[in-house]
């Protein structure tokens, strides 16, 4: 039975919308504010949450933002409810990692068909990333998988759950074109969320990291294989042979061909 949580201060509203997801066979459970919301959520584990945005004291952004900073509770699906939306709250919610809006007064219609959309679109995105690491360990245990290891063992990424999926997702895709957005769906965050996650976690930005992972792969064909410039930049990930130059170039302060004869002498390897 899947588990929704229902953080909403006003009773009346509150209790409709528990009652729909009772009739309709789920487990629901209820906050009556933020604080008490963040710590059902953290206890429980839902499988989504739908809160009000307008409450005292912690008012839903700020439940999102505390619920995005836990391991735990990172990737919950939550749906907002408000009275009105600006573009302004919008685009805030959407940055904060928010699945979806509802405004009030909300019809039962489509507050459940709502929260059937997102469950499914999770069901989906966990099966598309099992079908990724499936993938990805194909790949490793046939190739390089000593090589994979060495490049995150070295710039020493932090024993976080959420974190490895990111990488693991690198990993299985670095050698074909790959975009933010696309990393960011496959894992159900929104590109702004994932790119702070990374950032606040590592450093780095996910497009810094997806160009350093295709770089140390091009540093191993330089140096193990007679490939051309142009296929290398094609097994990276490149569809330009001149844009993988002029990346290599900012990276390592020479170009490939230079790097292939004299790979020691380059101080930014």
């Amino acid at each position: 039975m899947q588990t929704i949580l229902v953080i909403e201060d006003e009773a009346q509203t509150r209790k409709v919308l528990l009652n729909c997801l009772k009739f309709e066979g789920y487990k629901a459970i209820e906050a009556d504010n933020g604080r008490t919301g963040i710590k059902l959520a953290q206890e429980h584990h839902p499988d989504l949450i739908v809160c009000d945005i307008m409450m005292p004291d912690i008012d839903g952004y700020g439940v999102l933002s505390m619920l995005r900073q836990t391991i735990s509770t990172l990737a919950i699906p939550v749906i907002f409810l408000t009275a009105k939306v600006s573009m302004f709250d919008l685009r805030l919610g959407m940055d904060l990692g928010a699945e979806d809006y509802l405004t009030k007064p909300c019809n039962v219609e489509r507050f459940l068909t709502a929260i059937t959309t997102r469950l499914k679109r999770k069901k989906e995105l966990q099966k598309c990333y099992a079908s990724s690491s499936n993938i990805s360990n194909f790949n490793t245990s046939n190739s390089n998988i000593s090589n994979s290891e060495s490049f995150f063992t070295q710039n020493k990424i932090p024993e976080c759950s959420k974190i490895t999926k990111v990488f693991e997702f690198i990993e299985a895709n670095f050698y074909r074109p790959l975009e933010l957005k696309e990393v960011a769906s496959s894992l159900g965050y929104s590109p702004a969320y994932l790119t702070n996650l990374v950032r606040q976690k590592t450093g780095k930005t996910v497009k810094q990291w997806i160009i350093e992972r295709r770089m140390y792969k091009a540093r191993q064909l330089l140096l193990d294989t007679d490939l051309s410039i142009a296929k290398i930049s094609t097994d990276t990930g490149y569809t330009d042979t001149s844009y993988f130059i002029r990346q290599f170039k900012q990276l390592h302060g020479t170009s490939p061909n230079l790097w292939r004869k004299n790979p020691q002498k380059n101080i930014k390897q």
